[in-house]
């Protein structure tokens, strides 16, 4: 998840020791990426355009004209990367599919060098007994799909089923953890109403009926992965967070960004319904039969969380809503999100009493501007001071009764942040872009602790 804030320090300090409990035996720690933010190599060996490579080549759209063109060039360096997963001691790496790298056009002829990389990937983790957890969709549609329409055609679930069938014949025999989307709440309001990320659509329908379709799109790649990958274990990933109003007036603006940011996609694929708010809003692009197509039998939530948002009215804007600035005395990370471990805790447990699904917490992590020191190391004591906070929380929300089975952190590898470019760092491996150099910081060094840690049995808290 990704959104403009204003900046502010946050003034917490790291803590050195991991959080200690009675960690289940299977709990599974790991580290997120996604294609575009991390592989580069965007025009090697076959790869299409996505709707991304034609966003950051546009003037003015990402901060200081940072592509993803080079990255953190994973698609060369991906064995380099998972000696250090290795050496922090992940039990699993959470990574996407670029679509249009197996796909130029999205759709028809197939590119054999880019599904021979993820071979070459999936087979490397195997080997280094790291578990691959494949999203087939981290916001990186075909430019040539996007021509076509994107995901205001109806057309575009069964582009995604057919991607999805190459999908699972290729890697299925080798993958069992797949994720269909990543946050299909932000890549539709920031693409279709905010014009904060790709494809820059400022309008009500086809936010609307982008909706929908994705959630069409979520029900066909169920069906055909469990058609076609013997004991796959099938789940989405949803962000999460409280929203709340900003002011006084700001009540009904807050509760119906509520039903877009957290609802809309969750509740259709789980619960078989759309919230309240929005039945009578996408009700033009619902055909019969379609909620039973959306709402299949999956195994596991996927659950990103940062930060609460403060939302306020705005009569002006596409949905009546707007951003709004947090309390003053909230404190925040250094890229300006506030930080609130207690959230975080009240989410696990309303996810768990809403969806009643396994929940492995799948994006987690702290934006900061690190850079090494005179000797070369990277000192991040905010971002260990954030993940153990939140850590904790997690273990309180497993105290309350919510199924939490798993922990990654975003993100492995300092990479291109969406409308950020390269001014946000999220690693707990900091990135020299010009290098490529790889540098654990201190908070991989705390991580591996952490793993290590909730490997022997305790119940000290």
């Amino acid at each position: 998840m990704r959104f403009p804030q204003p900046c502010r320090a946050a003034g917490l300090a790291g803590a050195a020791q991991p959080v200690t409990r009675s960690w289940p035996a299977d709990f599974r720690w790991g580290a997120s990426t996604s294609a575009y933010q991390v592989e580069g190599a965007a025009a090697a060996d076959g790869r299409g355009a996505s709707i991304w490579d034609t966003r950051s080549h546009q003037p003015g759209r990402i901060a200081n004209g940072d592509t993803g063109d080079q990255a953190c060039d994973h698609y060369h360096r991906y064995a380099e990367d998972i000696a250090l997963m290795r050496e922090i001691g992940l039990d699993a790496y959470r990574f996407s599919v670029s679509w249009p790298r197996v796909l130029p056009l999205g759709r028809g002829q197939v590119n054999p060098a880019g599904l021979d990389f993820y071979d070459r990937l999936v087979d490397g983790l195997l080997a280094a007994r790291i578990e691959p957890w494949l999203c087939l969709y981290h916001w990186d549609l075909p430019q040539a799909l996007q021509d076509q329409g994107g995901w205001t055609r109806r057309d575009s679930a069964g582009w995604f089923a057919d991607y999805a069938v190459l999908i699972a014949r290729r890697l299925g025999d080798r993958v069992k953890r797949f994720a269909t989307f990543n946050e299909p709440s932000v890549f539709t309001l920031f693409g279709y109403v905010l014009d904060w990320q790709a494809p820059g659509v400022i309008d009500r329908d086809a936010y609307l009926a982008a909706m929908h379709h994705v959630n069409l799109a979520h029900g066909a790649a169920v069906d055909v992965l469990r058609d076609l990958v013997p004991d796959a274990r099938i789940g989405a990933i949803h962000n999460r967070q409280p929203c709340r109003p900003a002011g006084p007036a700001d009540g009904a603006a807050a509760a119906m960004f509520d039903a877009c940011w957290n609802r809309a996609f969750p509740d259709g694929q789980i619960l078989g319904a759309y919230p309240a708010e929005l039945v009578d809003e996408v009700a033009p692009w619902v055909q019969p039969g379609d909620l039973a197509r959306i709402c299949r039998p999956t195994d596991w939530f996927g659950l990103n969380h940062y930060s609460p948002i403060y939302i306020q009215a705005d009569l002006d804007a596409v949905l009546g809503f707007a951003w709004g600035a947090p309390p003053a005395e909230r404190p925040q990370t250094d890229v300006g999100w506030v930080i609130d471990a207690d959230a975080f805790r009240d989410t696990l447990t309303d996810v768990h009493r809403t969806y009643r699904l396994p929940i492995y917490v799948t994006e987690n992590g702290y934006g900061g501007t690190d850079a090494p020191d005179a000797a070369g190391a990277v000192h991040d004591p905010e971002r260990i001071g954030y993940l153990r906070a939140y850590i904790r929380a997690m273990g309180e929300a497993m105290d309350r009764g919510a199924d939490v089975r798993g922990y990654f952190v975003w993100s492995l590898l300092d990479n291109f942040e969406w409308g950020s470019g390269y001014s946000q760092r999220f690693g707990i491996v900091h990135v020299d872009y010009a290098s490529q150099r790889r540098t654990l910081k201190s908070s991989a060094r705390w991580y591996a602790d952490q793993i290590r840690a909730s490997r022997v049995p305790t119940t000290s808290a």
